[in-house]
Formats: C-alpha cells, sequence, structure tokens
C-alpha cells in the first residue's frame, strides 16, 4: 500500500523552527553532561562493603570499624622477597623499615607503618601500612612500588599486595572507561552504520544522536550520585556507556528506515517526518518499556551493586528514547533527503518497501515454504548450544581474579602465602560483646585454618577480635574457614573483613538471581501481551527468547572454559546477562511482530508474516549487529566481570537477530497460524484472510486482494480502512 503525494507543501517555518528548537535543547543537554565524561569518579566507588545488604553479617562489622580501627583506611602490604634465593641479613632489614617509612611520608600514608617483619624461613619481609579510603589508592600503591624499588637494593623483589594493592589494580582497570571504552564503541557503531548506510553524513546523525543521549543520561545519573540519591561504581558506568550508545542507535536505525521508506511516499519532509513517527513510535516505546521494566526489576536485589543499576540504565534507555523521537526526527528533518547522499529517495507511488532481490526476499519465501523444517531445525541448533550451560561455573571468583592480565598484587599474594600465612594484611573481624570477648577468643583459637587471633579490642559493651587465616582471604578455603566460624558463633556475634564480605556478595547475588530472573520473564510477557493483543503470541516470543538466552549462556560457559580458561564467574554474571539479554533480545521480536501485526492486518495471515519479516529484516539486524559491537566493547576493559557480561551478551544478541528473529519466530508463526493471535480478533477465521487474488505477491507466493494499492486522498488524514479491518493509517503500527 503507497500513501498519497500531499499536494500541499508545509510552510517552511515550520519545518525549520520546530527542529531547530529541539537540537538547540539537545547541544544544552549536551553542554551540561559532555564534561562530566572523565569527571565520574569523583561521585562513584569500587568499594565492594558498599554494596553489601545491610541485613548481611559483614556490614554490620564495616559499619563499626571505625570506632576500633580510627579512620577508614584500606591496609597495604609491602612485601619484598630475595631475588637470589639468599636470606635477608640485618642490614637488608634496617633498610626495607627506612624505606617504607620514608615512603609512607612520602605518598601521606595514615599513622606510622610497621617495621620490617621477617619470615621464618628469611627469604621474604612484609611490612603493613594504612592508605585513606577515600583517597587516591591506585596513585598512592604506584608511588609506594616505585618508592620503594628505587631505594631498596636491586636483589631485592618489590610487591605491593593486601587490599589496597587490589584495590588499585581494579581502580587502574577501570581507568579508561571514559576514554578507550567510549572511543572503542563510537568507533565501532560509526563503521557499522558506515557499512549499512553507504553514506557520509547519514552515519554522523544516528551516532551524534546517541552521544547527545549518553550526554543528558550521564548529566543527571552525575546529579544523582553527587546528592547521594544513589551510589555509583564504575562497573555502572561502563555499563551505562555501552547501552545508551546500542539502544540509542538502534533506536535511530528504525526511525531511519522509516523515514526513508515515508519519503518515498511523501515529496513534503513535515509529513514524511509525521508518518515515520508514527510508523515508529510504538515500537520504539514498547521496546525501551520492555528494556526499563526489566531492569527495574533489579531493585528486588539485596545487593546495593544490582540494584543502583536499574535507575542508572532506566535512565539511559530514557534518553535513548527521547534521542529518537526528538533529535534525530529535527537533524532529519533540516537536512532532508540530503541526509541520505548519494542515494537520496525519491517519491515513487508505485515504490513498495518489500525488498525485490537478495538475502530478504528469499529467506521469507523460504521460511514461509518449510516452516515446520525451520523451527525444527534452529530450535534443534539452540537446544545442543544450551547444554554447555551446565559447564558454567558461576558461584564466584577470587578478588585477585577480578582483573585480567598482569597484577603485582595477585602475584604479591602468591608470594606472601610462601612465606606468611595467606590471610596476613588482610583479617577476618569478629564484633562480640565485650562480656564474651574471651570465650570467643578461645572458640577461635579452636578453629582450623586460624593462624593467629589478636588480643580483643573493647570500646563500650562492644569488642573487636581481629583474627589472621592460614589461606589467602579470597580463595576458597579462606571462605570455608569463615563459614566455620559463624557456625561456632553465638547470636548477637558478627563476622567480617574482605572474605565475609566476599561469601556475602555471593550469597545475596545468587538470591537474586533466583527471584529475579522469574519476575523479568513475568513482566516482559504482560508487556508483550499488551502490545500484542494476544497471549499465545507472547509465550512463544518469550520462550525462543530464553532458549536462545540458554544456548548463548552455554556456548559462552564452553568458551570461557576451554578456550579463555577464565577462573569461573561472579553470580551476578548470568542474571546481569539474563536481563540484558531478554530485555534487549526480545527488542528485535518487538520490531518483527509490531510490523507483522501491522502487515498481517493489511495483507491476511501469512502474506503478513512473510511481508513483516522482509520489510523488517535489514534494519533490524543492522541494529543487532550494532549492539552487539557497542556490547564487545566493554571487554576493553580487563575487568573479568565485564568481559564475561560483553562476549554473553554480544553473542546472544547475534544469535537473537540472526537465527531466532530471522527464522525461528516466523516459522513457528507460520506453523501456528491464527492460533498465534488467540484470542485477539485475528485469532478468529476470515479476519485476516483476504480474498485471494491471481496475481503474485513480492515473496513469490499467490498476492491477496489487499496486496493492490488502495484508492487513496491526498490528504494522509483521511485514507480509507480497509476491508481487514485497518483502521489506521499507513505507516502506523497495530
Amino acid at each position: 500500500m503507497t500513501p498519497p503525494t500531499p499536494t500541499r507543501r508545509t510552510p517552511r517555518w515550520r519545518t525549520l523552527i520546530t527542529p531547530l528548537i529541539l537540537v538547540i535543547v539537545w547541544l544544552g543537554a549536551a553542554a551540561f553532561g559532555g564534561p562530566l565524561f572523565g569527571r565520574v569518579e569523583e561521585v562513584s566507588t569500587n568499594d565492594q562493603t558498599q554494596f553489601l545488604p545491610s541485613s548481611a553479617g559483614a556490614t554490620r562489622v564495616q559499619e563499626e570499624l571505625s570506632r576500633f580501627l580510627g579512620d577508614d583506611t584500606i591496609p597495604a602490604i609491602a612485601l619484598i622477597t630475595t631475588a637470589n634465593g639468599e636470606p635477608l641479613t640485618g642490614p637488608d632489614l634496617e633498610a626495607i623499615t627506612t624505606a617504607v617509612a620514608q615512603a609512607a611520608t612520602d605518598i601521606g600514608a595514615l599513622g606510622e607503618p610497621s617495621p620490617a617483619i621477617p619470615a621464618e624461613d628469611g627469604l621474604a619481609a612484609q611490612a603493613f601500612l594504612a592508605l585513606a579510603s577515600d583517597g587516591e589508592t591506585a596513585e598512592q600503591v604506584t608511588e609506594l612500588s616505585d618508592h620503594l624499588t628505587e631505594a631498596l637494593p636491586d636483589n631485592l623483589e618489590v610487591y605491593i599486595t593486601g587490599p589496597a594493592g587490589l584495590t588499585a589494580d581494579l581502580s587502574s582497570a577501570f581507568a579508561g572507561i571514559d576514554g578507550i571504552l567510549l572511543a572503542a564503541a563510537l568507533l565501532a557503531v560509526l563503521i557499522i552504520l558506515v557499512i549499512v548506510y553507504r553514506s557520509p553524513i547519514l552515519p554522523f546523525a544516528v551516532l551524534f544522536t546517541s552521544v547527545f543521549a549518553l550526554a543528558g543520561a550521564l548529566g543527571v545519573v552525575f546529579v544523582l550520585a553527587q546528592e547521594g540519591v544513589l551510589l555509583l561504581s564504575s562497573q555502572t558506568q561502563g555499563i551505562l556507556f555501552i547501552l545508551v550508545i546500542g539502544a540509542a542507535t538502534d533506536y535511530g536505525l528504525l526511525y531511519t528506515a522509516r523515514f526513508r521508506e515515508e519519503l518515498r511516499n511523501y515529496a513534503d519532509t513535515y509529513q514524511a517526518t509525521k508518518a515515520a513517527l508514527r510508523g515508529s513510535v510504538e515500537p520504539i516505546l514498547a521496546s525501551g518499556g520492555t528494556v526499563i521494566a526489566g531492569l527495574l526489576c533489579l531493585l528486588l536485589s539485596d545487593l546495593e551493586s544490582n540494584r543502583i543499576l536499574a535507575p542508572v540504565a532506566a535512565t539511559g534507555i530514557v534518553f535513548s528514547m527521547l534521542a529518537a523521537f526528538t533529535l534525530l526526527p529535527a537533524i532529519l528533518m533540516l537536512l532532508g533527503r540530503a541526509a541520505f547522499w548519494p542515494r537520496r529517495p525519491v517519491v515513487d507511488e508505485t515504490h513498495s518497501p518489500l525488498p525485490t532481490k537478495g538475502f530478504w526476499k528469499r529467506v521469507p519465501a523460504f521460511v514461509e515454504r518449510r516452516p515446520r523444517l525451520v523451527w525444527v531445525a534452529s530450535t534443534l541448533i539452540l537446544v545442543a548450544g544450551s547444554l554447555g550451560v551446565f559447564q558454567l561455573k558461576a558461584d564466584g571468583i577470587a578478588s585477585s581474579d577480578l582483573v585480567i592480565g598482569y597484577s603485582q598484587a595477585r602475584e604479591g599474594q602468591q608470594k606472601l602465602a610462601e612465606h606468611f600465612p595467606g590471610g596476613t594484611g588482610s583479617p577476618t573481624y569478629v564484633l562480640t560483646p565485650a562480656s564474651q570477648s574471651a570465650e570467643i577468643t578461645e572458640t577461635l583459637n579452636a578453629i582450623n585454618g586460624i593462624a593467629t587471633v589478636d588480643e580483643p579490642a573493647v570500646d563500650g559493651d562492644d569488642a573487636l577480635i581481629s583474627v589472621t587465616l592460614n589461606d589467602a582471604s579470597d580463595s576458597t578455603a579462606a571462605q570455608s574457614t569463615v563459614n566455620n566460624i559463624r557456625a561456632a558463633m553465638p547470636e548477637g556475634t558478627y563476622v567480617g573483613g574482605s572474605t565475609a564480605t566476599a561469601i556475602d556478595s555471593n550469597d545475596a547475588s545468587i538470591r537474586d538471581r533466583n527471584l529475579i530472573i522469574p519476575v523479568v520473564l513475568a513482566v516482559i510477557v504482560l508487556i508483550l501481551g499488551l502490545l500484542l493483543r494476544a497471549v499465545v503470541a507472547p509465550l512463544m516470543l518469550i520462550a525462543t527468547v530464553v532458549l536462545s538466552f540458554g544456548t548463548a549462556l552455554g556456548v559462552s560457559a564452553w568458551v570461557f572454559n576451554h578456550v579463555f580458561d577464565f577462573p569461573g564467574a561472579e553470580p551476578a554474571v548470568p542474571l546481569f546477562a539474563f536481563v540484558f539479554l531478554v530485555a534487549l533480545g526480545i527488542d528485535y521480536n518487538i520490531f518483527l511482530m509490531t510490523r507483522v501485526r501491522e502487515e498481517v492486518i493489511k495483507h491476511g495471515l501469512h502474506d503478513g508474516i512473510t511481508r513483516g519479516l522482509a520489510i523488517t529484516g535489514g534494519v533490524i539486524t543492522s541494529a543487532g549487529i550494532v549492539l552487539a559491537a557497542t556490547f564487545m566493547a566493554l571487554a576493553v576493559i580487563p575487568v573479568l566481570f565485564l568481559v564475561q557480561i560483553s562476549f554473553i551478551v554480544a553473542f546472544g544478541v547475534l544469535l537473537d537477530t540472526l537465527l531466532v528473529r530471522t527464522l525461528l519466530v516466523p516459522a513457528l508463526s507460520h506453523e501456528l497460524g491464527r492460533a498465534l493471535w488467540w484470542p485477539s480478533r485475528l485469532s478468529r477465521p476470515g479476519a485476516v484472510d483476504p480474498t485471494p487474488s491471481t496475481t503474485q505477491g513480492p515473496a513469490g507466493h499467490p498476492a491477496h486482494a489487499s496486496d493492490a494499492e488502495p484508492s487513496v486522498s491526498t490528504d494522509a488524514a483521511s485514507r480509507p480502512a480497509h476491508a481487514a479491518g485497518d483502521t489506521t493509517q499507513p505507516g502506523g503500527n497495530q
């Protein structure tokens, strides 16, 4: 069906004033949010204890530590070993003590550092320093390492480890989040857009829309974090960047495709913009709303690190939709057909949005001819891939494994365990009533896995007992020991420290995963039901996306274990991957099925499915590739969690785009027939089956009578409804 070419032109002022105002408003938002790139670290933290649930024992201990230990500090361990295997001498120990004391003064460490403490084997010594937890830990650790390396003889090797060393590694890994990550994502998107559009202008219009959306979202998030409304981490910041760039570009692709389609129907750019917005609002709103609803389910999380992602990421999606509805249409209205140069669309009343040749003509026709073969084969492939999910090791990893690549802190921790108790410098704390401290101390001394138990520090009615474990604080053995400590403690006694924090974080994350995943599924099914006015179609769509998620997780588990040799994954990895993949993966089915429903109403059941797939195939595939590329950009940040999320989501999005949406969903739709739309009007016999004609439809099968171009007036608002029950204007969605 082809809309008419309007006979009157829209006044020039209307095509200039409104878009110019919108562009100016967005320039103001970018002027505010743009300078905040590179400043997010001012309002963010990577301290894991800040994200614990309030009910966790480690949280209670953390809240009370300053009463006993003074200012909030983070311990650093300076480990010195001999490079030649000879024992340290008295002069060596004196030199280490002097160098550490001088370095502590130079870097602004709190209090006096400990003297050099030799190991029993004489091959290593350690010294303890206290750094301000709110200071520039990464810079201080680097300066400390450099100072000691320069001050000590060449036969001594220096490692800065302990909580401060591990925190410094993590901070250094996130250091490129404002520069490298954003540049990698934008470059990947730009390359894909140039290939898709083959235009020197249009890719930048879409890309600028994404960047402005990100600037606006970042401005809001920064202010909220600055005012203490939400807690922000570098990890959340990275996900926000990727999510906004990917989503805004996807929505831009969808709108641009519809705008180009309408430029072939309208000579007037203003009318084409109105028609394109009518045709894009529903799928973009449904898509963005689905993602927001899925993300907001994270508010049910016990972990603050999960919960804060909900408002942050939802803000990003809101700005992505706003930019797609306002900024991009304004830019394209100002540019007009020149935006598509050198392939400017021209008005053609006989133009059909259906491809006349190529992949997206052949595939929809093949799926319609062999639907059962297609959906059975696709399902078998997905099921086979999902079997690998049983290999996924998502029960937590050591904090020293969070950063990929060389880590002085990790190597130092390994060296430390060779010469001292592994838990040295990362004590486990036991908070107990002072009246029970003697009894608790005796109990602790009897537990296996504990190296030393310090004398209780008493403050009022409470006592804090510091315990050093035999094993490294982030090891499985240390966690087992802490669990044994907790089991032996009476009610009213709490166990904290880095090991207890990791345990409580993992437990809360597993609880979140088991609760939130079913809630996300229920919410998305409800949204799809309201959007498609059906019950069967939403259930079919969500089932295909869940199967696709299982395949993405299974294949990723195999790759992580046998290709990358990762040590495991955090429990939050499957949860985050699920929320992103189901919410984002369902987007492409929403884009497809809203167009399919529109085409079914106009052209009949099977023709509508085939036409919907053919019309949307190219743009949805491009959108999927863009989103996959943006998530892959997360891999430039050498943090294991982000690398794993980037691979799972990128692979899963491609799977949804190329297999599920292209083959499985259309094939199942053909197979289910009218039942797909139950209980809506479309499921009733004859409701969407126009009388077939002898002409050939665009997919090669007999065309229906409604395939012919209808009679239309010169005003888009006065077009007649179709016999199939279509009461909307062409270009709109049902």
